[in-house]
């Protein structure tokens, strides 16, 4: 199989211009006749549509009496993706435990509403992105990581965080082009993972599912090969208040 095998463009209104291939993707339609999309256009349709891009996004209040409080870090995000390594999908591309997990999560009926299609298609669909879906909701942060099914509308909602870069840092989930089949932004994106660290010689490593063994494994990758980075807020990583007088 492919990796991130979906890196169609399609549909131009409101927040559907980021999550337009994963309509492709869950209906397993393919759009033509979509003009690329220039950067002016981009940043225009970005500003117009923020606020319905970051209701989409947006993750519903823990239930009622059952508060949830986390001082996850990066490392326990790797720590976590990497209990998963070796995990293989099945022959028709799917078929893992982050496939049924997302589709019983209440983030797989927002997707199909902002995407369309139906919840079957999940089952063998391209499988980057839920693996770090499943990763962050085991630490409880999908306030702070996101989750989704598709990597181009999840690169958009970093975007409107102001939570998005070029570099890489441990626990940055990292977007990919991998094909260098055109495009423009974001919508050149067609793989995901995690970085696990920068190996200071121009590649980094990471933690990455739907590799193009099938597997979740480690990879060593150019970065050349990135398009971007998102960075997570980690609540174990934010810096601890200080009280106190200043010391004199």
């Amino acid at each position: 199989m492919t990796e991130y095998r979906d890196s169609s463009q399609l549909m131009l209104p409101a927040y559907l211009l980021r999550a337009a291939a994963g309509v492709a993707l869950v209906a397993g339609v393919a759009p033509v006749g979509i003009p690329a999309l220039g950067p002016d256009t981009l940043a225009r349709t970005s500003a117009e549509t923020r606020p319905a891009a970051a209701a989409s996004a947006a993750t519903p209040a823990p239930a009622p009496g059952k508060p949830r409080r986390t001082g996850a870090t990066a490392a326990d995000m790797i720590r976590v993706a990497e209990g998963k390594i070796g995990v293989k999908e099945d022959a028709d591309g799917g078929g893992t435990e982050f496939h049924a997990w997302y589709m019983d999560s209440s983030r797989a009926w927002e997707t199909l509403a902002r995407d369309g299609g139906v919840m079957e298609k999940y089952t063998n669909a391209p499988w980057c992105a839920m693996f770090i879906s499943w990763a962050g909701a085991q630490l409880g942060l999908r306030r702070t990581v996101g989750a989704d099914a598709y990597a181009v509308a999840w690169a958009g909602w970093f975007q409107d965080r102001d939570r998005w870069g070029d570099t890489p840092r441990p626990g940055a989930l990292v977007y990919f082009d991998l094909d260098d089949d055109g495009g423009s932004g974001i919508y050149r994106i067609d793989h995901m993972g995690l970085v696990k660290h920068d190996n200071g010689d121009g590649t980094i490593t990471t933690v990455e599912g739907n590799t193009d063994r099938g597997r979740v494994e480690h990879r060593v990758r150019d970065a050349s090969e990135v398009i971007g980075y998102g960075y997570p807020d980690y609540p174990g990583n934010r810096p601890r208040p200080t009280t106190g007088p200043p010391s004199r």
